[in-house]
């Protein structure tokens, strides 16, 4: 059996790996040839074609680190009967922290005080006056494990009221959670202070925050993103905030990654920027790297896949 490992993983990952298989990972070119050798397929960030898929002789399972899946042609796979599968809620706790770490950066300003610090200009900090957040209202849109997550925090460290939007989560989520469920966005919106975005990336929610969604929140709001930047309609994100529309944005995640370095919303000092690093801490990594390896052994090893994509 051969298993391709796509990308970089946790060393963990591909030591495990190898006790089962011949293992032929990133960064050897030999990577490549995949389609035509692989049993099963390790991935992150690296996209899977239906072309690619349509080429696999003898692929068994493609497991992706993470919980979207946006970057692999599921239905062809589907049709060629290879099942796709994911590690859901494994990364849960660390994008959460990246969220209220983004958050509080913003609201404190302080990558701008760093970097105004390091540039040795002359510093005025009336002028640079942060946001506290305490008793703050938070809206969360998506109440999976990471939104779950991120409410706890901001109620267990902040107090805070937590508005919270998902028209597929049923009645009784979050039960154990004081919370508001709202309808719709338009009614979310104009009461939060800060608004933190735990969706997938569907066509259904592309743009789902644009230059209306944005007018509809406060002058002094902030917009988090640590799901995926085709949610946010970034052209329109970029004009509100050059003009003083939201206090600033977090943004871990963008529609083209990374963004080139003259990407306009790297220009605003309002906004913090990330590189898709909301899951990258030690503990996540190597729980997750374990979790792809074990279950592309399992599927090798002829047991039913698990967390597939339906």
């Amino acid at each position: 059996m051969k298993i391709y490992i796509l990308d970089a993983f946790h060393p963990a990952g591909i030591e495990l790996a190898k006790q089962h298989a011949e293992v032929i990972y990133w960064p050897d070119p030999a990577i490549s040839n995949w389609p035509e050798e692989a049993d099963g397929v390790m991935v992150r960030m690296t996209p899977i074609t239906g072309e690619q898929i349509l080429r696999t002789k003898n692929l068994k399972v493609i497991c992706k680190q993470g919980v979207g899946f946006e970057t692999i042609d599921v239905a062809t796979a589907h049709k060629m009967g290879i099942p796709v599968c994911r590690t859901p809620g494994i990364n849960s706790e660390a994008v959460a922290e990246m969220a209220l770490a983004l958050s509080l950066d913003v609201a404190r300003r302080t990558s701008r005080f760093d970097r105004m610090l390091r540039r040795g200009e002359k510093i005025i900090r009336p002028q640079h006056l942060g946001i506290e957040m305490h008793g703050k209202t938070i809206g969360i849109v998506g109440m999976g494990n990471i939104g779950r997550n991120v409410a706890k925090k901001w109620i267990g460290a902040f107090d805070a009221k937590i508005l919270a939007l998902d028209p597929n989560a049923p009645p009784d989520r979050w039960a154990d959670i004081p919370h508001h469920r709202c309808s719709s966005l338009n009614e979310l919106l104009p009461q939060v202070d800060l608004l933190s975005l735990h969706i997938p990336m569907r066509e259904s929610n592309r743009h789902i925050i644009g230059a209306k969604e944005i007018a509809l929140m406060k002058p002094n709001a902030i917009l988090i993103n640590v799901s995926r930047g085709g949610l946010i309609d970034e052209a329109a994100l970029f004009t509100s905030l050059k003009n003083g529309h939201l206090f600033g944005a977090g943004l871990d995640v963008f529609e083209v990654e990374p963004p080139p370095p003259d990407y306009p919303l790297l220009s605003l000092e309002n906004v913090v920027a990330t590189p898709h690093a909301a899951g990258g801490t030690e503990e996540t990594q190597e729980r997750s790297a374990l979790q792809v390896a074990q279950q592309v052994i399992d599927v090798l090893a002829g047991k039913p896949p698990t967390n597939q994509v339906i």
